[in-house]
């Protein structure tokens, strides 16, 4: 039994964070599924633009738009690439009643300030895929959330992406069950719904590492934690609102709790094992989506010892009280982190999109 068997006889869902024509053509993909328990896969803009800019497996279809709109280029290319991942996690997706066998695409990132257009797309890209194993993500920006909460309503499953804060958790939480309660009105059966959370997870160290690092003496003894506290008090909230009255009578009539999802787990200091942000959040019930290298490494290396989420939550307590001690706010770093990780993904769609119209004018 590997490591990643072990990690999901936990409850905990492995999905790959990556997505390319080539994983698909070569079965690379479908490998990853039958040996290292991958059962979902999210994208985001950063990875498109990567594997697209490549070209591998794309230059046919590229051909095919030459002189036309990049956009729409793009468009096809990506929503194909998850057509096509949805029919391999199709059996997947059955087994699992709807949890699993899903795989993301992110609304074009340029909208993440605007709720209508925001909406619009979300629709567009689950009719253009077509595929009930799709996931479209929404960032949580204050206009995504009632994006969210419209997109849910029309019967659509959500990814929601760049959660920071537990606040903003929180209000995601809430914009999920509003769109339930809207769905319910309209008479769509509630458990053709599914919704993850992603929590972001390194980015949060990374950032506070830096600041603990200016203020030196005894807050050094806090780099490493700060992310990991945040996220357990995220899947404490998750539990009080996924057992309230509100949701319960949802879930009498077939509605499925959002389950957190923990996204950026790759670690981005060589100093901390590369596979923290897997071993010390395994818990009933979650996703943790992985880049290659985090996946490798929990195959090789990962030291699983049981539920490490639940029982917690005290202790994380006390991580975020001294940051606060230490004159940093968590408040701070997730607004800005989550500033950061709009105009990352805008920034890679750009490029994405200068890529192929440079490809397609030549």
């Amino acid at each position: 039994m590997t490591n990643l068997k072990k990690l999901s006889d936990e409850g905990v869902s492995i999905w790959l964070d990556d997505l390319s024509r080539s994983r698909l053509t070569t079965g690379n993909l479908q490998s990853l599924i039958e040996e290292k328990s991958v059962v979902g896969v999210t994208t985001n803009p950063s990875i498109f633009q990567a594997a697209i800019s490549a070209g591998d497996g794309y230059e046919e279809q590229l051909a095919s738009f030459a002189g036309g709109s990049a956009e729409k280029a793009v468009e096809a290319m990506t929503t194909d690439d998850v057509r096509a991942a949805c029919d391999l996690f199709a059996e997947i997706y059955s087994a699992t009643g709807g949890e699993d066998g899903r795989v993301s695409i992110e609304v074009d990132p340029r909208l993440a300030r605007e709720t209508d257009a925001t909406v619009e797309q979300a629709k567009s890209l689950w009719e253009i895929v077509d595929r009930p194993n799709a996931l479209i993500k929404i960032p949580a920006t204050p206009e995504g959330l009632p994006a969210i909460t419209q997109t849910i309503a029309a019967g659509i499953s959500v990814n929601v992406t760049l959660i920071f804060s537990l606040d903003r958790y929180r209000a995601v939480a809430e914009a999920y069950i509003d769109g339930l309660e809207q769905a319910a009105e309209a008479g769509i059966d509630l458990s053709t719904i599914h919704s993850v959370a992603s929590v972001f997870i390194s980015r949060i160290d990374a950032e506070v590492d830096k600041r603990l690092e200016e203020v030196g003496g005894d807050a050094l003894d806090l780099r490493g934690k700060v992310a990991l506290a945040n996220a357990r008090l995220m899947f404490e909230a998750y539990e009080e609102i996924f057992s309230s009255p509100r949701f319960t009578h949802l879930a009498e009539q077939g509605a499925n709790r959002q389950r957190p999802l923990w996204a950026s787990t790759g670690t981005k200091n060589p100093d901390y094992s590369p596979t923290l942000y897997v071993d010390e959040l395994v818990t009933r019930g979650v996703v943790n989506t992985m880049p290659e290298a985090t996946l490798n490494a929990a195959f090789d290396g990962s030291v699983l010892r049981g539920d490490t989420v639940r029982g917690g939550y005290d202790e994380a307590r006390t991580v975020l009280a001294d940051l606060a001690r230490a004159g940093i706010s968590l408040a701070d770093v997730t607004d800005k982190l989550e500033e950061e990780g709009v105009a990352k993904f805008e920034e890679s769609w750009n490029s994405l999109l200068e890529t192929v119209k440079d490809k397609l004018d030549s």
